[in-house]
C-alpha cells in the first residue's frame, strides 16, 4: 500500500543482461459481458490478454446463489493454484486424473450436420438482421447503464491489477527457482562488496515498499469480490439454519415413529411371532424325530442285507441297498454319523455283483453237468425242507443280474454250455467201452483211439448214445432258457405298464394342481401378514402349517415302510410269498432296469444261445464222425450200412432243428464229405464192376432170370427200388428168352441186365441218402457214358475181337448191341424222373446231362444201323459189279444177293422189332437199287422192251419175290423202277 498506482512495474531482463521496460500493452476490444462460472477466478498465466478475457464481478445474466457454488472459498484460499476442480461426477469419483473419451456415435440416431438447418437459417436470417438493426437503433436503457457500470468496474480493477507484475501470476511461479528469484529480487542494484551504502538502503525499502503495494492491490480485489457475493454468504447461512430446523423436526417426527412402531410390535406382533416360533419348532421336532427313526432304521440296513444275502434274496438286498442309497442322499445327507455308509452299500453292491455271477455260474454248471435220464428239466432243490423250485432261484438271480444290467450273464452259460458238450462225448464213450471186452483201456487210453477200435455196430451204438444224450441236453437248456426267456418279458412287460402310467399321470396333471394349492395359500398368507393387507391369518397359516406336517410324516413314513418292507422279505416264511415280494421289490427299482432295446437284445442273445448249444453239439458229433473215419473206415462200409448211418444223422439233425429251430450245416457237411467218399467209392466199385462185365462179355443173346424180369416189371409200376432178395423156392421160373419191357421184346446181354441193377443201385442211394442226389447223378451219367463208349470200342471198334477173342463182329452182334442201348434209352427218361423228385429246382440244370446221354446213346444206335447197311452195301457192290445180261436166268448175282440178304433177314430178325427191320430192309433195298442202276449203265441196258431189257426184269423179278418171301417183309414196297434211267 505504500506504492502509489503509478509505480513502473518490474523491469524483465532480456538475453543480453539488460533490463528493457515493458512497453504499454494496446488498449484491449470490449466484449460482450459473460457470466461467472466459478467462485474463484482463473490464475493469471502472463499471456498478453485484457481483463474482458477473465472471469466477470461486475455483472451477471443471472442472479448468482449459494447453490451456484462448486468450490468453498477456503478450498480455493488454500490452494489456489490448483489448475483443474471437481466441476462434474466423474472427477469428484474417479479424481482428476480423469481423462474423457469420445463416445461413438449410436447407431439409430441420424447424423446431423449443418445442412439440416440450412432451410431454418434461411427463414430466420432476414428476421435476425432486422432484429439486429432495431438493437442498435434502440438499445435498452438498463443495458445501457450495466454496461457502463461493469465497463468502469473492469477498467477500474485492469488498472490496479496491472500494476502487478505478470510474473507473480504465473502457476510456475516458484522463489526456489535462481531466475524467478532474480527476476524478484534484482541484486544487481546492491553493493556486491557486501557494505550498506545508502543508496543500497534506499534500493531494499523502494523494493519492500513494492511488494507491500502489489499484496495490497490483490487483497483489495479480493475483498471487492467477496464484498459482491456476500449476499450468496448470508443466503448460504440462512440456509443452514433452515436446513438444521428442519432436520431437528424430521428427528422428532422419526422418534414418534419409532415409539409407535415399538407398541405396534408389542401389542400386535410378538403374540402372533411366537405362535408362529412354536409351531416351527414343534414342526421341527416332528421333523427330527421322523429323522431320528428313519437313521434307526438306515441303521440296520446293513444286518438287513446279511440276512437276505444268507437266503439267496439278492434282488430283496439289491432293494434295500438301493433304497438306503437313496435315503442317504435325499434326506439323511450331511449327517456325520453315515459318512462312510455309502462307500460301505457301494461295496456291498459289488461283493453281491461277484456273489450273484459266481452263483449263476454254479448254477449252470451243476444243471448241465447232472445225469441226462430220469431227471427233471430244470434243476430242483432237494436239500431244502420247503422243496422249493431251483427255478425260483433261477428267476430270483436272473432277476438281480438285470437289474444290476450284467447283462453278459448269457456268456457264462454259453461257455458252461460247451464244457458240457465235452463231457457228454466223454462219459458215453466211457460208458460204451466199459461194455466192450475187446479194448483194453490201460493200453488205449486216447477216446478217439478206443473208438476205431470198435466194430461198425459198437461205434453206431454209441453214436446213437450220444444223439440221444445232446437232444436230452438241448432239451434242459432249452427250458432253462425258456425260464430266462419268462424273466425278461415279465421285466419288459413291467416297464411298458410303468411307461403307461406315467403317460397316464401326465396326462392328468390338471388333477395333480389341487395338492399344490396350501403351499401357494401359505405364501399368500405369509406376504399378506408382511405387508399388513389382511389381520386374520392365523387360520390359513395353521391350515399351510398342518398340511406341510402331514407331507412330511408321510414321505418319512414311506422311506421307513420299504425299509421295513425290505427287512420283512428277509424273514419271509414261504417260498412263493418270497417270490411274490421279490418280484414287487424289483419292480419299484424300475429306473434301475436295462432299456426295452437291451431286453429285447437280451431275448435275441437267448435264441442265439439256444442255436449255439445247437451248433456245439453238433460240432462235437462232427468229431466222433471224423475221428471214426480218419483211417478210412467209414469210406469202406456197405451201403446198408451207411444208409443206416445217415438215417441216424439225418433224423438227429431233423430233432435239432424241430427244438431249436436252427438249421446246423456242420454235421450235415461232414456226412456229406463222408457221403461224397462213399460215393466215389460206390461209383469206382461199379464202375470197375461194369468194366470187367464189358471185358468179359461175348455179345452174345443171354437169358432173362425171373428176378430180372421182375425187376423190369416193379420198374414199370413206379417202385424204383431193389426188391427185398428173396429165398429161392423150388419152383422158381426158368429163365425167359427175352426181356419183356411194357410188351416190348428185347434181347440182351448179360451186361445189361446187370447195368439196370446197378443203376436201381444208384436210384436206392439217392432214396436212402438225398443229401448225395447231384453227386450220384453225374456219377450216374458217367457211368452210362462209360458203358456207351466201352461197348461202341468192343463192338463198332472190333475191340472184343482181342479182349474177348471173338474171330469176327457178326451183324447178330451188332443187332444184338444195338438193342441193349435202345434198353437203356428206354429207361433214361425213368431214371431222370426218379432224381428230378430227389433236387432242389435250382439243382435242375445237372439233369442236362441225362439229355446228352440219350443224344450219344441214339447216335451210336444210328452208327451201327449204318454199319449194317454198310456191310450189305459192300457186299451188293462186289457181287453186282460182276452182273452180265445173259442166259440162264436168274443169274448167280442175283442169287448171292438174295442169299446173303435172306442171312441178314435171319440174323437180325428176331434180335430187332419188326419197324426197325423194315427200315433197315428199305436202306438195304435202295443200296441195291442204287449198285444195279449203276452196273445197267456201265453195261447200257434201258427200258426199251428188248431181249436184255426182258432178262433183267426176270432177275428183278426173282429178287422180289425173295425178299417179299422173308418175314415181315411181304409188305414191304421195294419200287424196282427206280433201277431204269429215265429217258429225257
Amino acid at each position: 500500500m505504500a506504492s502509489s498506482h503509478g509505480s513502473s512495474p518490474v523491469p524483465r531482463g532480456g538475453r543480453d543482461g539488460i533490463y528493457h521496460k515493458e512497453r504499454d500493452a494496446p488498449p484491449a476490444r470490449c466484449r460482450s459481458v459473460r457470466s461467472l462460472p466459478d467462485v474463484c477466478p482463473k490464475e493469471p498465466t502472463g499471456e498478453r490478454r485484457g481483463l474482458c478475457d477473465g472471469p466477470s464481478v461486475v455483472a451477471e445474466h443471472d442472479r448468482w446463489t449459494v447453490y451456484s457454488s462448486k468450490v468453498n472459498l477456503p478450498a480455493a484460499l488454500n490452494d489456489p493454484r490448483l489448475a483443474k476442480r471437481e466441476s462434474d461426477f466423474f472427477t469428484k469419483t474417479w479424481g482428476l486424473d480423469f481423462a474423457e473419451t469420445e463416445v461413438m456415435p449410436s447407431f439409430y440416431l441420424p447424423n446431423i450436420t449443418r445442412e439440416h438447418f440450412g432451410p431454418y437459417l434461411q427463414e430466420m436470417a432476414q428476421r435476425e438482421r432486422i432484429h439486429e438493426r432495431c438493437k442498435t437503433i434502440c438499445p435498452n436503457k438498463d443495458d445501457v447503464d450495466a454496461a457502463s457500470s461493469v465497463a468502469t468496474n473492469h477498467d477500474k480493477s485492469r488498472a490496479e491489477l496491472e500494476q502487478v507484475p505478470k510474473i507473480f501470476m504465473k502457476p510456475e511461479f516458484a522463489l526456489e527457482d535462481p531466475a524467478t528469484f532474480n527476476s524478484v529480487l534484482p541484486w544487481s542494484h546492491f553493493n556486491s562488496a557486501g557494505g550498506k551504502s545508502s543508496r543500497d538502503v534506499a534500493s531494499s525499502k523502494l523494493l519492500q515498499e513494492k511488494l507491500s503495494h502489489y499484496l495490497d492491490v490483490v487483497e483489495v480485489s479480493i475483498a471487492r469480490q467477496i464484498s459482491l457475493r456476500s449476499d450468496a454468504f448470508f443466503h448460504a447461512m440462512s440456509s443452514q439454519h433452515e436446513l438444521q430446523d428442519r432436520l431437528q423436526e424430521t428427528q422428532r417426527a422419526v422418534a414418534v415413529l419409532r415409539g409407535r412402531t415399538a407398541a405396534i410390535d408389542r401389542i400386535m406382533c410378538q403374540g402372533p411371532l411366537q405362535a408362529l416360533r412354536t409351531a416351527l419348532t414343534r414342526n421341527n421336532c416332528v421333523k427330527l424325530h421322523n429323522k431320528l427313526k428313519l437313521m434307526a432304521a438306515v441303521h440296520q440296513t446293513q444286518p438287513t442285507v446279511q440276512l437276505l444275502l444268507s437266503t439267496s434274496e439278492f434282488v430283496g438286498a439289491l432293494e434295500l441297498i438301493s433304497t438306503t442309497k437313496e435315503v442317504l442322499q435325499q434326506e439323511l445327507q450331511g449327517i456325520h454319523s453315515f459318512r462312510h455308509l455309502g462307500s460301505q452299500l457301494c461295496e456291498l453292491e459289488k461283493l453281491i455283483d461277484k456273489m450273484m455271477v459266481e452263483d449263476f455260474s454254479m448254477y449252470a454248471r451243476s444243471d448241465l453237468n447232472r445225469v441226462l435220464k430220469d431227471e427233471p428239466l430244470v434243476l430242483e432243490k432237494v436239500h431244502n425242507t420247503n422243496a422249493a423250485s431251483q427255478k425260483e432261484r433261477l428267476e430270483s438271480l436272473v432277476f438281480g443280474l438285470l437289474r444290476q444290467r450284467k447283462l453278459d450273464f448269457l456268456d457264462i452259460y454259453s461257455d458252461e454250455t460247451i464244457m458240457a458238450a465235452k463231457a457228454i462225448v466223454s462219459q458215453c464213450v466211457v460208458e460204451n467201452v466199459l461194455n466192450i471186452e475187446d479194448i483194453d483201456t490201460e493200453v488205449v487210453t486216447k477216446l478217439f483211439d478206443q473208438m476205431r477200435l470198435m466194430t461198425f455196430p459198437q461205434w453206431f451204438e454209441l453214436l446213437r448214445n450220444i444223439f440221444e444224450s445232446f437232444l436230452l441236453f438241448l432239451q434242459r437248456i432249452k427250458a432253462t432258457l425258456s425260464v430266462i426267456k419268462n424273466v425278461v418279458l415279465e421285466v419288459l412287460a413291467s416297464n411298458q405298464r410303468n411307461r403307461l402310467l406315467e403317460e397316464a399321470a401326465g396326462s392328468g396333471a390338471s388333477v395333480q394342481e389341487a395338492p399344490r394349492g396350501p403351499s401357494l395359500l401359505q405364501g399368500q398368507a405369509e406376504l399378506a401378514y408382511l405387508t399388513h393387507e389382511g389381520l386374520f391369518i392365523s387360520d390359513a397359516l395353521n391350515e399351510a402349517q398342518q398340511q406341510q406336517q402331514q407331507l412330511v410324516q408321510d414321505q418319512s413314513s414311506a422311506v421307513g415302510s420299504r425299509i421295513q418292507q425290505s427287512r420283512a422279505e428277509a424273514a419271509g416264511s414261504d417260498s412263493a410269498e418270497t417270490s411274490i415280494s421279490t418280484e414287487q421289490s424289483f419292480m419299484s427299482g424300475e429306473n434301475m432296469m436295462p432299456s426295452d432295446l437291451e431286453l429285447n437284445r437280451v431275448i435275441n442273445n437267448l435264441q442265439e444261445l439256444l442255436h449255439t448249444a445247437s451248433d456245439v453239439s453238433h460240432d462235437r458229433c462232427v468229431k466222433v464222425l471224423t475221428a471214426r473215419a480218419k483211417d478210412g473206415s467209414l469210406a469202406r462200409l456197405s451201403s446198408a450200412e451207411f444208409v443206416c448211418l445217415s438215417q441216424a444223422v439225418e433224423g438227429f439233425v431233423r430233432d435239432t432243428e424241430e427244438l431249436c429251430s436252427r438249421r446246423s450245416g456242420s454235421l450235415r457237411g461232414a456226412l456229406q464229405s463222408q457221403a461224397n467218399r462213399f460215393v466215389h467209392r460206390f461209383h469206382d466199385e461199379r464202375k470197375t464192376k461194369l468194366s470187367l462185365l464189358l471185358d468179359n462179355e461175348r455179345w452174345k443173346q443171354a437169358e432173362v432170370p425171373a428176378e430180372f424180369q421182375d425187376l423190369v416189371n416193379s420198374i414199370a409200376d413206379g417202385r424204383i427200388t431193389l426188391p427185398e432178395r428173396k429165398i429161392p423156392a423150388p419152383e422158381d421160373r426158368r429163365p425167359a428168352e427175352f426181356l419183356l419191357v411194357n410188351g416190348q421184346k428185347y434181347a440182351v446181354v448179360g451186361t445189361v441186365l446187370l447195368l439196370i441193377r446197378i443203376f436201381l443201385e444208384y436210384c436206392q442211394c439217392v432214396n436212402d441218402i438225398p443229401s448225395i442226389a447231384t453227386d450220384m447223378l453225374t456219377r450216374l451219367s458217367d457211368l452210362l457214358k462209360h458203358f456207351n463208349s466201352r461197348s461202341c470200342q468192343l463192338v463198332l471198334g472190333a475191340g472184343a475181337l482181342q479182349v474177348v477173342g471173338l474171330k469176327t463182329i457178326t451183324t447178330k452182334n451188332l443187332a444184338l448191341a444195338s438193342r441193349c442201348l435202345q434198353l437203356v434209352v428206354h429207361y433214361i427218361p425213368v431214371i431222370r424222373a426218379h432224381f428230378e423228385t430227389k433236387l432242389q429246382p435250382k439243382q435242375f440244370s445237372v439233369l442236362r446231362h441225362f439229355d446228352h446221354i440219350t443224344k450219344d446213346y441214339n447216335d451210336h444206335v444210328a452208327e451201327i444201323s449204318a454199319k449194317l447197311v454198310a456191310i450189305m452195301d459192300g457186299l451188293f457192290e462186289k457181287v453186282l459189279s460182276k452182273y452180265e445180261v445173259k442166259a440162264p436166268m436168274p443169274s448167280a448175282c442175283f442169287r448171292n444177293a438174295c442169299k446173303q440178304m435172306a442171312k441178314m433177314h435171319e440174323a437180325i430178325s428176331e434180335l430187332l422189332p419188326e419197324e426197325q427191320t423194315q427200315m433197315l430192309f428199305l436202306r438195304i433195298n435202295a443200296s441195291f437199287k442204287m449198285h444195279l442202276k449203276r452196273q445197267l449203265a456201265r453195261l447200257g441196258v434201258v427200258n426199251d422192251g428188248g431181249p436184255q431189257n426182258g432178262l433183267v426184269v426176270v432177275d428183278v423179278a426173282f429178287y422180289t419175290d425173295n425178299v417179299q418171301a422173308l418175314k415181315n417183309l411181304d409188305r414191304l414196297d421195294l419200287n424196282m423202277a427206280e433201277i431204269w434211267e429215265q429217258k429225257r
